[in-house]
């Protein structure tokens, strides 16, 4: 097995959970645009939030056991994570992930603070023909007037952008300013550790990349479009999708990127950004990001008043 982590089936045995981890922080040193992010203490503190969160797609490898569990290795070569994500966890805090089953490869999924305040919900499917969670909050963007912008105005729906080079993960090296740490400092304070990551003892006979690190090499690409700032941001929404088998450490990718939406709620102006990753050997699609990004009104300097 891929991993060695308790499952523990509910009473209608059809919804199972995972055991009660306490996730790792690993941005309170990222920056961005020449400052800190929301991870940093003193930043999430000036946003009136409780704490530094942790990032969110820390949470998706406590649902790959389960995953793993109901599909096998089909988890790894089609699976799709899609989640909105509803409370900011600190580190300390504790988080439980379970996966109820809706249907022959697909899911829903739920992660919880040990008090039951819900930190996401979304899906989880092997079937790539089935929808997902954020298939339905990206149609739903796509059909709701905007309104005036100020942060993330410059930017249009279509507006497209590709990577000048090929970016990779390997064991050893940290991941840029966004993403300061490497592969090997995460394995070692990951939830759900296995030897799938860092050995050749799987069924590709290749070290793979963890689904929560699949939105890290996305984001190693580069931006490529104009948000304004300096403004601090944080995740709403995520979506992982393998397409055709894992991605492995090492190996060389290429990222093209499209802006599909863009919008905004009381306290954040907020863009979704569809990430096309590809193999730079063979430019077969590997997998995709999609990642709706949210920008705090407060934290920008030029916002209107009027509008806070």
């Amino acid at each position: 097995m891929a991993f060695d982590t308790p499952i523990i089936p509910h009473d209608d045995a059809v919804t199972t959970s995972g055991p009660l981890r306490r996730p790792r922080q690993m941005l309170a040193d990222q920056e961005y645009d020449g400052h800190a992010s929301v991870h940093d203490g003193a930043v999430a503190d000036d946003l009136g939030l409780t704490g530094a969160p942790i990032e969110g797609p820390t949470h998706f490898s406590q649902f790959d056991p389960l995953a793993f569990s109901a599909w096998g290795q089909r988890w790894f070569e089609t699976g799709c994570i899609s989640a909105h994500f509803r409370t900011m966890v600190v580190e300390g805090e504790e988080v439980v992930a379970s996966v109820t089953s809706s249907g022959e490869g697909t899911a829903r999924i739920e992660a919880a603070k040990a008090d039951g305040t819900p930190v996401l919900t979304g899906t989880a499917t092997v079937d790539p023909a089935a929808p997902t969670e954020l298939g339905e909050r990206l149609a739903a963007a796509k059909n709701r007037d905007a309104g005036e912008l100020f942060i993330v105005d410059q930017l249009s729906v279509g507006d497209r952008a590709s990577a000048r080079a090929a970016v990779s993960i390997d064991m050893t090296t940290a991941n840029g300013n966004l993403y300061p740490f490497s592969l090997r400092q995460k394995l070692d304070a990951i939830t759900e550790p296995s030897p799938w990551y860092e050995t050749d003892d799987n069924p590709w006979g290749r070290p793979i990349v963890p689904f929560e690190m699949i939105s890290v090499l996305s984001g190693k690409a580069g931006g490529g479009f104009r948000v304004r700032g300096p403004a601090v941001g944080l995740f709403v929404d995520l979506e992982v999708r393998l397409v055709a088998g894992p991605l492995f450490v090492g190996d060389a990718y290429l990222v093209k990127r499209e802006v599909v939406a863009v919008g905004q709620s009381r306290r954040v102006e907020s863009y979704w950004i569809r990430n096309t990753i590809s193999s730079a050997t063979t430019g077969a699609h590997a997998a995709t990001v999609l990642l709706h990004s949210g920008v705090f009104k407060a934290s920008y300097a030029g916002y209107p008043a009027d509008r806070l």
